[in-house]
């Protein structure tokens, strides 16, 4: 086996040299007449009604109704908008409609009502000069034309640019008008109100709300009963963004029985890293209990009796292998603090949230925390969780990570389910279950969540009927099934990737993720599996065969263009005999207002061989590129899963596996096209891990020549051996086994 090796080097940036063109019809396509009348009669509509209901005192709302999944570039430019700021800004909701073949998006604006009216004019002046000028009828090649400036517009009432812009806009809407909340909840809820501009607080008053304080999660977020909920409805649904029943029953395991054991025992903690559990209730009563920092946080007149879910789970997490020794993953022992929010079955998602932000704010020494509670009910396709949100904003606002249950579903519902909450959280690492032979088990759930983002993330043994996971609790150990326990498997992985092997978070998810990729595809559903199944061992995540070459990479995106062209693979007779994977994880800040429109920035990546003028990257990715500025939407999403927080491109290895052409630069690269979704939210500098691995086709070994080039070429390079890593800690004092 070859150890991984870590490239430090400098990543260079560069502004966008490009520069938007004029608005343009895609080809073959056209604008009639009778649309702009329609768009020009649903504006109107939305005027009358405004004017009758005057409770928002910054603007109106109204919907877009797309033809599509729409980029960015092609959304509304002329109509709705005000006559300064970006298209953007005005956005503050987004989903799709529902039908899952066909997806398209409805985009919710806050604009002025004087916008409402001038998009009736320039909808009005449009529509008459298709009409006088050319025959009702619009299409790509007379639009360029006029902006051109072969064909001239006859007319001073609106600008030429305009012009355009409102006929691509046209193209692109099906129709305006005010999307209204169809959301029930039960006995109480948590409720997301559109972002206009104004204090919720008093906006809900003037409705006849009294919210208290204490009631808010976030600035629209808030805890309402039935009846708030039902009042709100009623007199202003249009202001309703999402909604989502509070109680949550917490079902915590598939199944779980006592089994006999042999007593365990456990030498002393010492500075081994600590992990942070939030989960039910610990009971100090376990053999284990001095590794255990414990704090009850569940009011003592709550009724119930203690589940033993959470003991269970901080056992795993603490001793795993000593109970489990087939699971061995040479990680060693970890201390956990444990924070017990509730006993479990019914509980208040809200209060659990309110607990949960104190807990990590108040622990920031902490980098690592296993949550696998989890709802049964299904997420919303059109809005994150509120728990899901919470994570991603406080692991954006406190350089943690969350590793988190995928949730199980129960024997007597045989129809698979989409993930409950939290494991919808696009920025945590959610974990399936999978069976002893790496197979989907039945109480599995799948993804996607938001119609799009890749969940689960990477899946682990979970028990099964035949071969359960054993944990320990009070009364001996425990035969248990269920991603609960699948969880902590990972959440130990990762733990000594970031606080025994010194990785960032960014790094240590990458190889998690890279881990559980292999060279050939299984053909297993990835909505259950994720990127794949991770091997038990750490070494066979931190190392590859003798045939490959993995190294890491890590920097900052301060801007659009992110590259370093300086990567020299080994050459054999003139080419390049290598297949090709790269993962790359980058944790973006995330708009929970903006729906299906969630992660605020794209980190696009493109990995592969250098020509004199271009990087051409292994997965054909044209995004960015002179000539390619409008792909369609749907399918790059698709492809090059733009939008998503992890990228991972690579190669099947395949039996005609073919050496590569060396061109002109005998040389590989990396770039990293950065985009944000809103103008109005400040760009971030996001730091990036990659993991890359190269596979000879020939089977030689090239690590030695790999490393030596680096040198030559002014990278710093260090191995990343496992069993050095542990000795240091030894001598350290830390409590790690290394067999």
């Amino acid at each position: 086996m070859n150890d991984s090796v870590r490239l430090k080097g400098d990543f260079f940036q560069k502004s966008s040299s490009g520069k938007p063109g004029s608005a343009q019809l895609p080809a073959g396509e056209s604008v009639i007449t009778q649309h702009l009348i329609d768009l020009k009669g649903n504006i109107k509509t939305l005027i009358e009604f405004w004017r009758d209901n005057r409770v928002l005192k910054s603007g109106v709302i109204v919907s877009a109704y797309y033809r599509e999944v729409v980029a960015k570039s092609n959304r509304i430019g002329a109509l709705l908008l005000d006559a300064s700021g970006d298209p953007s800004d005005y956005i503050i909701g987004a989903k799709f409609t529902d039908d899952d073949t066909n997806p398209k998006h409805i985009i919710t604006y806050n604009v002025s009502l004087a916008a409402l009216e001038e998009s009736v004019r320039r909808l009005d002046v449009c529509a008459r000069i298709l009409t006088r000028d050319f025959s009702g009828e619009i299409n790509k090649e007379t639009l360029m034309a006029i902006n051109a400036g072969q064909i001239s517009l006859d007319t001073s009432e609106l600008a030429k640019s305009n012009f355009a812009k409102v006929i691509v806009d046209a193209f692109y809407v099906e129709r305006f008008d005010l999307d209204q909340s169809a959301e029930t909840i039960e006995q109480a809820g948590i409720v997301s109100v559109y972002d206009i501009g104004e204090n919720t607080q008093e906006l809900l008053q003037r409705l006849g709300l009294d919210v208290a304080n204490r009631s808010f999660l976030g600035k629209t977020t808030f805890y309402a009963t039935e009846a708030q909920f039902n009042l709100l409805k009623s007199k202003a649904p249009y202001l309703i963004s999402m909604s989502v029943s509070d109680l949550a029953d917490y079902k915590l395991t598939d199944e779980e029985q006592p089994i006999s054991s042999k007593p365990l025992t456990i030498p002393q903690p010492g500075i081994e890293p600590t992990v942070g559990v939030i989960d039910t209730v610990f009971d100090g009563d376990v053999y284990f209990s001095d590794w255990v920092e414990d704090h009850d946080l569940v009011a003592t007149d709550i009724p119930g009796v203690n589940s033993p879910h959470g003991t269970e789970v901080t056992s795993i997490i603490v001793d795993g292998p000593s109970f489990n020794p087939s699971l061995d993953d040479g990680c060693g022992r970890f201390k956990v603090r444990h924070f017990g929010v509730t006993r479990g079955g019914v509980t208040s998602s809200f209060t659990i949230l309110k607990a949960i932000k104190e807990i990590v704010s108040t622990n920031t020494d902490i980098k690592v925390w296993n949550l696998s509670l989890g709802s049964p009910r299904e997420v919303n396709r059109n809005f994150i969780s509120p728990e899901a949100a919470v994570l991603d904003e406080l692991e954006n606002q406190y350089d943690v990570i969350f590793v988190i249950a995928g949730t199980n579903k129960g024997r007597q519902k045989p129809v698979p389910e989409i993930i409950g909450a939290p494991a919808d959280s696009v920025n945590s690492l959610v974990v399936n279950a999978v069976d002893s032979s790496g197979k989907i088990v039945g109480y599995a759930r799948r993804g996607p969540v938001l119609s799009f983002f890749s969940k689960p993330d990477v899946s682990c043994f979970g028990g099964d009927d035949k071969h359960p996971l054993r944990a320990c609790t009070a009364i001996g150990e425990a035969s248990v099934i269920g991603t609960s326990f699948a969880a902590p498997w990972i959440t130990r992985k990762m733990a000594f990737l970031i606080n025994v092997m010194g990785f960032s978070r960014e790094v240590a998810k990458a190889y998690i993720i890279d881990a559980a990729i292999g060279w050939q595809k299984d053909g297993q559903d990835s909505r259950f599996l994720g990127f794949g199944v991770v091997p038990t061992d750490i070494k066979q995540v931190l190392q590859s065969q003798n045939d490959e070459i993995r190294f890491v990479l890590t920097g900052l995106s301060a801007s659009y263009d992110t590259y370093n062209y300086n990567i020299p693979v080994p050459i054999t007779d003139d080419k390049f005999p290598y297949l090709a994977k790269a993962t790359l994880c980058y944790f973006p800040g995330c708009s929970r207002n903006q729906g299906v429109d969630y992660t605020n920035t794209e980190l696009d990546l493109h990995f592969g061989r250098l020509s004199s003028n271009s990087l051409k990257s292994i997965n054909d990715n044209k995004q960015g590129e002179k000539g390619h500025y409008d792909l369609n939407e749907e399918n790059v999403r698709k492809n090059f899963r733009k939008w998503d927080n992890i990228k991972h491109i690579g190669e099947e290895l395949k039996p005609n596996a073919r050496a590569r052409k060396k061109y002109d630069q005998p040389l590989w690269g990396i770039s990293l096209k950065t985009k944000q979704r809103m103008s109005n939210v400040p760009r971030e500098r996001i730091p990036f891990g990659i993991v890359v691995t190269l596979k000879n086709i020939y089977g030689d070994n090239k690590i030695e020549e790999f490393k030596q080039n680096c040198r030559l070429r002014g990278w710093l390079v260090n191995d990343i051996n496992v069993e050095n890593q542990i000795q240091v800690n030894a001598e350290a004092e830390t409590d790690i086994h290394w067999d």
